[in-house]
């Protein structure tokens, strides 16, 4: 090839990966990996706008909000949190919420926010009974529907608790089989999982493509507490193994005990991640 033909196809191969920035010539789209900010609670509550800088800086791309004492945006409007996550190169694409009496301004707010969907993040009724957990499924199959017509998506996180037996059956699988896959969409939260003795893997299989959202959280087994990537009880790399199986869209890391800071750990989760 003559040296202007290189050059001229140099240059049009350049322009072309300047036009298309997501395109790849690996044989897979990288994950791009986000957090639950409830991981940051305290430093978002002191200073929301300094904590998103750095949690950008480390390589995040998509933000899960949670309540806090200051709304579900850490004291700034929904409009700005947006604007917040614009400028920074990061996607608010998830919140933490509850289904209670406000939850028609939930839902207004995260339209205002742009996020894509509203996880309850807690039971909204006690009672470890079967008939409560199908109760609940009706209450959350009402408020998906609600959801929808606002173009959002609701869903749920679990915790260890619902992985319990009444009368000989799992709680979480009452939810799940009572639940309409087309109005809430699961955030499947694999360290509570194990902390319960079970195994995502069975869930993956038993429920295909019923898992949107993932809490990638190590376990310390014998504190029953998160820890960082490597040093509890999931095997983050057989997860990641399957998680086309469990039809995962959005990965949020959470972290809620650390070694030294929740910047720190999350540096450590990033890198681990990398490793493998």
């Amino acid at each position: 090839m003559k040296r202007r033909d290189f050059l001229q196809q140099s240059s049009m191969l350049s322009l072309g990966t300047f036009l298309l920035p997501n395109f790849s010539f690996t044989t897979g789209e990288e994950q791009k990996y986000g957090v639950q900010l409830y991981s940051f609670r305290d430093e978002m509550a002191m200073d929301a706008m300094g904590t998103l800088e750095k949690i950008a800086s480390i390589g995040i791309k998509e933000i899960e909000s949670a309540r806090s004492s200051k709304g579900h945006y850490y004291g700034l409007t929904p409009a700005d949190m947006k604007k917040a996550c614009d400028d920074l190169g990061m996607r608010l694409t998830s919140g933490h919420v509850a289904l209670d009496n406000n939850f028609d301004k939930t839902m207004v707010e995260a339209v205002a926010s742009g996020q894509s969907y509203l996880i309850c993040s807690s039971m909204p009724s006690e009672g470890q009974t079967v008939d409560n957990y199908k109760k609940v499924a009706e209450e959350f199959n009402k408020a998906g529907e609600k959801c929808k017509k606002l173009g959002l998506k609701f869903g749920y996180h679990n915790h260890e608790y619902e992985f319990e037996s009444d009368n000989g059956q799992v709680l979480y699988d009452v939810l799940m089989d009572n639940t309409d896959p087309d109005l809430v969409h699961m955030e499947l939260d694999l360290g509570w999982v194990i902390v319960a003795g079970k195994n995502p893997l069975d869930y993956f299989k038993k429920y295909p493509g019923r898992f949107p959202l993932w809490h990638l959280k190590d376990m310390n087994m014998d504190k029953k507490e998160s820890t960082e990537f490597g040093k509890g009880g999931l095997d983050i790399k057989m997860m990641l193994r399957n998680k086309k199986a469990s039809g995962v869209k959005h990965i949020f890391i959470e972290q809620e005990e650390y070694a030294s800071t929740p910047l720190e750990s999350m540096k450590h989760n990033m890198q681990f991640l990398k490793s493998i």
